[in-house]
């Protein structure tokens, strides 16, 4: 099932499968999210979804409950 991820505020769009690492889909798109520890312990790579739900992108994938969904990119100037 392909799920449609808007990144902001780039406002860049990319199809992604249910399941697909969000870092994997944020490269394929061209979008950068920062890391650190790749564990979700840093928090570098918070991210907020379009509810307010803040996600840690390193260890979160593509849901399957939507058919479109948009990420909100921070910018954390001590990464």
């Amino acid at each position: 099932m392909s799920v449609r991820v808007r990144f902001l505020p780039d406002d860049v769009t990319v199809d992604a499968e249910v399941g697909e690492a969000l870092l994997d889909v944020a490269e394929r798109a061209g979008v950068f999210i920062p890391t650190g520890c790749l564990m979700g312990s840093c928090h570098a790579c918070t991210v907020e979804l379009e509810d307010g739900e803040i996600i840690r992108a390193c260890i979160s994938a593509v849901p399957p409950q939507r058919e479109e969904f948009t990420v909100n990119l921070f910018s954390d100037p001590t990464w």
